[in-house]
């Protein structure tokens, strides 16, 4: 069996690669992708501390973990249609993704 910490660690790693994605790209599309990487870092932390928790009390199931990533999936998957929208609409208007160009809306 592999250890929590193993998971945990990988986890961590998505999570800090999509925030250095976020912080330090300009384009929408790869903002995009670092909100989804750190979403799916996020669910397989559930997921572990689901299966450990499951395996260290001796229950036959615990839904809990899983319960709390597809919430997360269904956030996912709103936040995908929405923000591929709103990419759409900025992108016809500006003719780029540029994040800086996209404040410019607001005039």
């Amino acid at each position: 069996m592999v250890p929590l910490s193993y998971y945990l660690v990988l986890s961590a790693i998505l999570f800090g690669l999509g925030v250095m994605g976020f912080l330090l790209r300009r384009s929408i599309i790869t903002i995009f992708m670092s909100i989804e990487l750190m979403l799916n870092a996020v669910n397989l932390a559930f997921v572990v501390f689901s299966h450990y928790w499951t395996a260290w009390k001796g229950l036959d199931s615990a839904l809990s973990g899983q319960v709390f990533v597809f919430f997360v999936i269904v956030v996912a998957a709103a936040e995908a249609a929405v923000g591929l929208a709103i990419i759409i609409v900025v992108f016809r208007t500006r003719a780029s993704l540029n994040v800086e160009r996209v404040n410019l809306m607001k005039w």
